[in-house]
């Protein structure tokens, strides 16, 4: 674990766009247990492809005109607890950090892993997550009859 004051710049560069720190268990599952709506985690740590390529892509994507519901993140190796509770929720992928994971309804519809952030250009991360947002979190609009 790295000191708290070394973390907190790097909690803050998601926190500060809205992102909601989860930080034990507990609050991991009052989150993704909730069975409506889209959920977005982010799987943040302090190494260079986090800082350079996964939190800037994020900043990009959730300027997109169809987003998550939440925006939320916990941090590998500091929050330990909460991490792996997280993780629990991503079925079927091996745990990797950064990593970004898109929720509906309870049920994990999109995963971003580390080996598709590193060596990558945020720009093209952004588009990922931009187009997994168009797919899973666009609201639908009804056509109203005259």
């Amino acid at each position: 674990m790295y000191p708290e004051e070394y973390v907190q710049p790097v909690r803050e560069e998601l926190t500060r766009i809205g992102f909601q720190e989860l930080r034990t268990a507990a609050e991991v599952d009052s989150v993704l247990s909730k069975n409506s709506g889209t959920v977005l985690v982010v799987v943040n740590s302090v190494c260079g492809c986090a800082a350079g390529r996964a939190r800037p892509a994020v900043a990009m994507a959730i300027e997109n005109k169809a987003r998550p519901d939440v925006l939320t993140t916990v941090f590998a190796g500091q929050d330990a607890d909460a991490t792996a509770r997280a993780r629990t929720y991503f079925t079927g992928y091996a745990p990797s950090s950064p990593s970004v994971a898109l929720l509906r309804d309870g049920k994990l519809v999109f995963m971003l892993e580390r080996k598709e952030i590193e060596g990558r250009d945020p720009y093209a991360i952004a588009e990922d997550l931009t187009n997994a947002f168009d797919k899973y979190c666009a609201k639908s609009t009804v056509a109203q009859a005259n």
